[in-house]
């Protein structure tokens, strides 16, 4: 225990040591005035570059090292026989000439057998050390003999070769996920560094790790493929924000920031989606048919005249335009197969052509039937004149118009004629206020909607492009002008020098306007996952989606426009889909994206839940499913879940009482959750004062208030399930997500029924 407490010593001071130099250099560069422009950009990288490393290196403090490796034979890597190594969150190396090992990365290849290797498959290993740690003091250590022929075992041993994996399951939640670094198990590590190409879905039930797995994917894939997925950010999405909420703790204790995490709802720059969905209109907005409807939306905005539009010029009076010329002039747009708006002036072109022929006709015609009097320069002023005319643009914008995404989606969702009478209900709302450009509350089923807007129309950033080559050249004339002056500047008495004295150069003599330019021009110093929550079309490295099986066909769509390479790692469990819009099957959601070009894993073994609770789960899914087999619990507590039930006005009375005796049997253990259907919520929080109900709950109190859908994801010590007849009746999918709600809890379960209706399940009477 010493010469460990020694070790994880001189690792602390070695971590401070970095730390202190990283934040002297914040400190320093921070100080450093100057006016010169291309020093200021260096500057800012090297803030945010030491400022990142800081942050890094503050989040892994907890738990730094948690392992030993002591090898009998020559490890697969080269390892020298006899040597140790001491495994944590990052790789650390001495303050030395030859930068040696100090503490290995958990993601090298030389750690893999910290949770691979087994007394029938060694590794190299001869011993594992677990370490355990509070704050910077050991306070226990786990020792595993992997010679199973050693006759000498010595050191920390422990019958049960689980034990570390134990306490860290028994131990009470904080309202934020942990990683599990220090217990990966060997189906998980297996799929945590499985390679990165292609698609790969991790399915499991309740408890079998499916985020940790994910967000521990993650955390290898930058390790492993740093230069290029740092460069295009990786891109996490889950089911909600209480849910980013609680795993965001995760990455950064592994060493890793710079990752995205967003849900669906947030990823349309601009829109934040604060608004709710009816299940049936969720369900309309997240079918596939959708990219059809928007894109006729579209086409219908390309309209023609009926039969002849006619417009007005303040200088040579009436112009005319068919319906055929400007039917021509639409197909001629539409087969340059560009976005509406890229297509647009292509469109309008055709329109100002045929509209200065006719012009030129009349005014330039001989009267004696010769040919036309003007000549090419003065067709060209009258095109010009023509093209810049308010009532021609008028003209154009009323039969192609420019369109944003907001305006197309509300307009279309103001009147959605195309859909079915059902449909077309379920999801019309009011349409934008006069004068906006879109509606207040827009929901996340509404981002994929948008998502796809902007593409049938593209962004016309011809205007932009032409502004910015203006700055440019207006940095270049600039430029040369300081160039010159310099040139200039130079004396009679430097004129008159010798020939070798002469060589000396000088700034007009080493650079030319165009690079002294680019030396002015701004840098983005954010980093690659900050500019990419700012970019719709930012292509990502790499995207791991959270409770994939709730993802609509739309929001599909958005994700795989995201992701070119199809480089993906979806997990999930089609058994919780509680989503109207949800996916029924891995195939359904990839097909249309990769035909079966991707591989399926699945993990069996439930770390979280007791069986007693899971048996009690597995009930619930067998009415839908009767050959439903849960995953497999690796503990069991001994008692089943409490039933207690009430009158429907009693109810929340009821809840309050349970809550209390289960808070006062165990008053310093953990979270506790409540969940209900949501019409319950309301009088549940006032008999729960103290509980957190809110859009985005706090989940570090002590007691959480939460429906079945919000509580995806999650896990707490206690959970008290109110009404459950109600919530299987609640939605399409009220089995999953009572399936949800009973498998959160890692140590006890109550359930409070209403006392009028019949139970459904055997194991749910009082």
């Amino acid at each position: 225990m010493q010469n460990e407490q020694q070790f994880v010593s001189l690792l602390h001071e070695r971590l401070d040591a970095l730390r202190e130099q990283a934040e002297a250099a914040v400190e320093s560069v921070t100080g450093q005035v100057t006016t010169v422009r291309q020093a200021r950009v260096e500057r800012d990288i090297s803030v945010a570059e030491q400022s990142g490393l800081v942050a890094r290196l503050n989040a892994v403090e907890s738990g730094l090292c948690f392992g030993r490796l002591d090898f009998a034979d020559r490890a697969t890597d080269g390892t020298e026989s006899g040597a140790t190594r001491h495994i944590g969150r990052i790789g650390m190396r001495r303050d030395d000439a030859e930068r040696t090992p100090l503490l290995i990365d958990w993601r090298a290849p030389v750690a893999r057998p910290f949770y691979l290797a087994t007394g029938h498959t060694p590794m190299g290993l001869r011993r594992r050390r677990h370490i355990t740690t509070q704050g910077r003091e050991v306070t226990a250590l786990h020792d595993e003999i992997m010679d199973l022929d050693d006759t000498t075992r010595t050191g920390f041993e422990n019958p049960d070769a689980d034990a570390v994996l134990l306490s860290a399951l028994n131990s009470a939640r904080t309202g934020r996920m942990s990683d599990i670094v220090q217990t990966i198990q060997a189906e998980q590590d297996r799929i945590i560094r499985a390679p990165h190409q292609g698609v790969l879905v991790v399915e499991g039930g309740p408890g079998t790790g499916k985020t940790a797995v994910a967000l521990h994917r993650a955390a290898y894939l930058l390790y492993a493929h740093r230069e290029q997925l740092a460069r295009r950010a990786v891109l996490i999405v889950g089911p909600n924000p209480a849910f980013l909420g609680y795993i965001g703790e995760v990455l950064p204790s592994l060493g890793e920031s710079g990752v995205l995490l967003a849900t669906v709802g947030e990823l349309f720059p601009g829109v934040v989606a604060t608004g709710t969905d009816t299940p049936e209109a969720t369900e309309v907005k997240g079918r596939a048919e959708m990219a059809r409807v928007l894109a006729e939306e579209v086409r219908d905005r390309q309209t023609l005249p009926d039969p002849v539009l006619e417009i007005r010029h303040e200088d040579y009076g009436a112009l005319t335009l068919d319906r055929e010329t400007a039917r021509e002039a639409r197909q001629r747009a539409r087969d340059t197969g560009l976005p509406h708006n890229l297509a647009r002036p292509v469109f309008a072109f055709r329109v100002i052509d045929a509209l200065t022929e006719q012009l030129t006709d009349r005014i330039g015609a001989d009267p004696l039937g010769g040919p036309n009097l003007l000549d090419p320069s003065d067709i060209a002023q009258l095109g010009k004149e023509i093209a810049t005319s308010p009532e021609v643009q008028a003209a154009v914008d009323a039969l192609w118009p420019t369109l944003t995404p907001r305006r197309l989606v509300a307009d279309f969702l103001a009147d959605p004629d195309r859909l079915a009478p059902r449909d077309a209900a379920a999801v019309r709302r009011a349409g934008p206020r006069t004068g906006t450009d879109g509606i207040d509350d827009w929901t996340p089923a509404d981002v994929p909607l948008l998502d796809e807007a902007a593409e049938l129309l593209g962004e016309d950033d011809s205007a932009a492009r032409a502004e910015a080559a203006r700055e440019r050249q207006e940095r270049i004339d600039y430029a040369r002008g300081v160039l010159e002056l310099s040139y200039g500047s130079r004396t009679q008495e430097f004129e008159d020098k010798d020939d070798e004295d002469s060589e000396v150069l000088a700034a007009h003599d080493i650079i030319d306007a165009d690079r002294f330019a680019d030396r002015h021009e701004e840098a983005d110093t954010r980093t690659a996952a900050e500019r990419a929550a700012a970019d719709r079309t930012w292509a990502f490295g790499h995207i791991v989606v959270d409770e994939a099986q709730e993802l609509s066909a739309m929001a599909w769509r958005l994700l795989m426009r995201r992701c070119p390479s199809r480089s993906m790692t979806l997990v999930g469990d089609p058994a919780q889909t509680g989503d109207a819009a949800g996916c029924d099957s891995w195939d359904q959601i990839l097909r249309p994206y990769v035909q079966d070009r991707w591989e399926l894993t699945r993990l069996g073994v439930n770390y979280r839940t007791p069986a007693e609770i899971m048996e009690v789960a597995a009930e619930v899914r067998r009415t839908a499913d009767p050959l439903f087999e849960p995953p497999v619990s690796v503990r069991s507590t001994g008692a089943g879940p409490v039933v207690r039930s009430a009158l429907p006005a009693e109810l929340a009375r009821r809840t309050r009482e349970t809550v209390a005796s289960l808070v006062a049997g165990h008053p310093a253990e953990g979270r506790l959750a409540v969940i209900a259907p949501t019409p319950l919520l309301p009088a549940l929080a006032a008999a729960l004062p103290d509980a957190s109900w809110a859009a985005i709950p706090d989940l570090t109190r002590p007691v959480v208030l939460l429906d079945a859908r919000r509580a995806k994801g999650l896990e707490f010590d206690t959970v008290v399930v109110v009404d459950p007849e109600a919530i299987m009746d609640g939605s399409p999918r009220g089995t999953n997500d009572l399936y949800v709600a009973l498998t959160r809890a890692t140590q006890r379960l109550a359930v409070v029924r209403d006392a009028q209706v019949p139970s459904r399940l055997k194991s749910l009477m009082p």
